[in-house]
């Protein structure tokens, strides 16, 4: 949009108007063009002004000005225009022409201007020997929201809009001259990644400038764009910061590898020790078991050779009562005597049946699967974060003396097997009784009574 349009209508001032679809300020003449000469209007013409304008008249030699805000379309009278009844009255007795400037003011109309800022140079805070010079493109849009400051502000009288033109784009040119080569200090920008910083760069000028535009030139500033921040790469000192970026860059990667791979093995160490433990620990208990099981076999065989033996023995005994009996029936003779026959059979009967009820039991304990002793229970492990380092594992009685011995407390983080992520160790019911239990509050001490009087 231009800052203002030219009329190529021309003739004689009958109807006084504006045909630009697209402007912010206008000025009127006779002629259709743009002129400093008073313009002399006829009394009785017609003024068009459609809704949006501002129609101003402003008459030199009183210095008076009209304002006429859409829609109008009407004859110019002194009845509608005040300061001109005082001028037709006084000034000119009621003669026609007048003399006044016309312009047209855009209510709801914008201005972009472009701007375009050269030889800009750049430092680094920490290399300031190294320049590197860069080139600004950009644009600053805004509009008037207060035409009657705007008009009272330049009086409009002869004065010319590019000059106002020119007088914005050189106070943004200062600002973004000023933000861009400052950029690297006060808004941390490198000066090799600046085209990074566009819009805060930006931002930050039209912060600056918003005001100083208000108070300078009566205008509103609504955005400014810096589209564009083109540093010289052949400059020198853009050849060796870059070059300096390149090797900070080599080394931040190499020690982010390094890092990485201490990481790495450590979690691996971490897990090669805990399985480590882990076997050992279900080594301890198979060993274990089978030592069981290895004594209560070998109990069995103790118990059923001492059954054999006592079994040997009251066979023994029982045939030397037999032959005893047989003897001493016969008197000594060698004869048969049934009485002491009976007798030897029945000694022998009683002590090969309690014999045979003991092998009975002990086969029967024999028979009958003993029970297996069961494993005992895998020790939980625990790993706690000392020192911002992961540490462990250790079994409940190790994290109880890390307590106590006050490496841990009940807002050190622990982990183990089964929990979702780490947590506090005052969270874990199992050690809450480690951190000893906190009394409750002293009872008030009851009240002395009173000693009644002694009669």
């Amino acid at each position: 949009m231009g800052l203002f349009g030219s009329k190529k209508e021309g003739g004689i001032m009958d109807v006084i108007r504006c045909d630009q679809s697209d402007y912010l300020i206008w000025k009127w003449s006779p002629s259709g063009e743009p002129s400093r000469k008073m313009n002399a209007i006829r009394y009785g013409s017609r003024l068009r002004v459609k809704e949006g304008e501002v129609a101003v008249f402003v008459y030199d030699k009183e210095g008076g000005m009209d304002f006429i805000e859409g829609f109008k379309d009407e004859v110019i009278k002194t009845a509608n225009f005040p300061i001109l009844s005082s001028i037709v009255g006084a000034a000119f007795g009621g003669a026609s022409p007048f003399q006044a400037e016309v312009f047209f003011i855009n209510r709801a109309g914008t201005i972009r201007l472009p701007f375009f800022v050269r030889n800009i140079t750049l430092t680094e805070p920490e290399q300031q020997r190294l320049t590197v010079p860069a080139t600004v493109k950009g644009s600053i849009t805004f509009n008037i929201q207060d035409y009657r400051a705007f008009i009272s502000k330049y009086q409009m009288a002869g004065y010319s809009m590019d000059d106002l033109s020119e007088q914005i784009r050189e106070m943004l040119i200062r600002y973004v001259k000023n933000a861009v080569t400052n950029a690297p200090f006060q808004l941390g920008i490198p000066v090799v990644q600046i085209e990074r910083g566009i819009d805060q760069i930006s931002e930050y000028v039209q912060s600056r400038i918003v005001g100083p535009m208000a108070d300078d030139y009566a205008i509103n500033v609504r955005r400014i764009d810096i589209s564009d921040i083109s540093l010289d790469s052949t400059s020198p000192g853009y050849q060796a910061l870059m070059k300096q970026g390149m090797a900070q860059a080599d080394i931040l990667s190499n020690q982010f590898a390094a890092t990485s791979i201490a990481t790495s093995q450590n979690i691996l160490d971490q897990q090669r020790i805990a399985s480590e433990n882990l076997e050992e620990s279900m080594r301890i208990n198979r060993e274990e078991t089978q030592r069981r099981q290895r004594l209560s076999t070998e109990d069995a065989y103790i118990r059923a050779h001492q059954i054999n033996v006592q079994g040997e023995v009251a066979r023994t005994a029982a045939e030397s009562l037999g032959m005893m009996g047989a003897t001493l029936g016969d008197g000594g003779s060698g004869g048969m005597n049934p009485a002491g026959m009976m007798a030897g059979m029945m000694m022998g009967g009683a002590v090969g049946s309690n014999m045979a009820g003991m092998m009975g039991s002990m086969m029967q304990n024999v028979a009958q699967p003993q029970a297996p002793t069961p494993p005992p229970a895998a020790t939980t492990q625990y790993f706690v974060v000392v020192n911002g380092a992961q540490a462990g594992p250790y079994s409940d009685a190790q994290i109880r003396q890390m307590i106590g011995a006050g490496q841990l407390n009940k807002t050190s983080y622990i982990w183990k097997q089964g929990m979702a992520a780490w947590d506090v160790l005052g969270s874990l019911a199992e050690f809450a009784d480690a951190f000893g239990a906190v009394p409750p509050p002293i009872p008030p001490v009851p009240p002395v009574p009173p000693v009644p009087p002694t009669l």
